[in-house]
């Protein structure tokens, strides 16, 4: 399949002349689900956002489809198809559900009535609490509030930093399951996280970042029974696996 996004050879960081990300690669075709894991300090979180344009580029480049987005701003990608859930303050918690549901569509509003449709579908309980103010909700619905406003713009691609943070067991099972819901649709998903053995579970490949530089990739399931990622990355986790 051909590619959605190509990052060739990234080097990005915040404070100058100090870099996070040293020649990072990541290709993510059409309509797949691509994870991306490593220790804390990667550079996991720095990739989206050099993707996003909220960090400096400083070499390499990025690519969405035939169009080159290196330095786009994140307003511009969303005209493009590119949706994104943050991990933190990823709603308005003074507005409803709903009003969190427009805000997702601010730039297109005629396609609200039947997004919000679609979105509803996909996760019923919005529906439920259309009425209720974001920042009463618990965080798994608050999860799905975030996911949904990325949607309403019908994205080609959708970046998700670190989804299950913060959520129970259970929860983080319903995210993921959510997440192979949406991929299921047609939509591309690249995704960090920080629980790296339910990654490349549901992902059809990885990335396992060290130090801004690519030190592994292959399928989910390659990685998940490597011995040198198991023994380096994955831990107790990996091993509960069977790998």
């Amino acid at each position: 399949m051909s590619a959605i996004l190509e990052v060739k050879d990234l080097v990005a960081g915040y404070i100058p002349e100090v870099n996070i990300l040293n020649g990072c690669n990541i290709t993510v075709a059409q309509n797949e689900f691509v994870g991306i894991i490593g220790p804390n300090g990667a550079g996991k979180s720095t990739v989206l956002k050099a993707i996003l344009g909220e960090c400096s580029v400083r070499g390499g480049s990025v690519q969405l489809g035939d169009l080159e987005i290196t330095r786009f701003r994140a307003h511009e990608l969303v005209e493009r198809g590119v949706g994104y859930v943050p991990q933190n303050r990823n709603v308005f918690p003074s507005l409803t559900v709903t009003e969190n549901l427009e805000m997702g569509c601010f730039l297109k509003p005629s396609v609200f009535k039947e997004r919000f449709e679609y979105v509803s579908n996909l996760f019923p309980r919005l529906l439920e609490r259309a009425t209720v103010k974001a920042g009463s909700l618990s965080g798994g619905e608050r999860q799905m509030v975030a996911m949904g406003r990325a949607l309403m713009m019908e994205p080609k691609l959708l970046l998700l930093d670190e989804p299950s943070a913060g959520l129970s067991p259970v929860l983080q099972d319903e995210v993921f399951i959510q997440c192979k819901k949406i991929n299921a649709e047609g939509i591309a998903i690249l995704m960090v996280e920080q629980n790296a053995r339910r990654c490349l579970q549901v992902s059809n490949r990885a990335y396992v970042l060290d130090q801004g530089k690519n030190a592994y990739t292959g399928s989910g399931r390659e990685l998940l029974n490597d011995p040198n990622v198991i023994k380096l990355y994955l831990g107790t986790l990996a091993k509960a696996t069977g790998g």
